[in-house]
């Protein structure tokens, strides 16, 4: 599998935590409807899609959780995690503009797809971003 890469390392538990509290927070989302929840998604993706991880509200909230347990740094590549979260920001644009034209079934879909993502990322280190990003290379290098 290809995955992007630009040799910069971050820590692997940090971005699977981070993804713990998407799964938590698009569920939240599925259960009550409250869109704001899909914004805030919204601004801590373009965030951490634009390498201002450091301002991320949920990549604090993993911080702390951290160091407060005393886990242990895991290096990873950077590129993959920030194509995932760019994946994530597309995601959470299409579900605000699915609940704007009121396209409820849309908007539902689209964050059980972005929730499944973020349980597989959170809980057994699968990278949806790496496979959307494979794929696309493959379909890029037929044309």
């Amino acid at each position: 599998m290809n995955c992007p890469i630009d040799f910069v390392s971050i820590n692997e538990n940090k971005a699977r935590l981070t993804a713990f509290f998407v799964l938590v927070l698009s569920v939240v989302y599925l259960v009550t409807g409250f869109w704001l929840i899909i914004a805030f998604l919204l601004f801590d993706f373009a965030l951490r899609s634009f390498n201002l991880g450091k301002y991320s509200v949920l990549g604090f909230l993993s911080d702390a959780i951290i160091k407060q347990l005393k886990i242990k740094n895991k290096p990873v590549d950077r590129a993959p995690k920030r194509f995932a979260a760019m994946v994530g920001l597309g995601f959470t644009v299409a579900i605000l503009i699915s609940i704007f034209f009121d396209q409820t079934i849309i908007a539902v879909s689209l964050a059980t797809v972005l929730s499944l993502f973020a349980l597989l990322e959170a809980f057994f280190a699968f990278c949806a971003g790496c496979h959307v990003y494979s794929i696309g290379k493959t379909i890029a290098n037929k044309f």
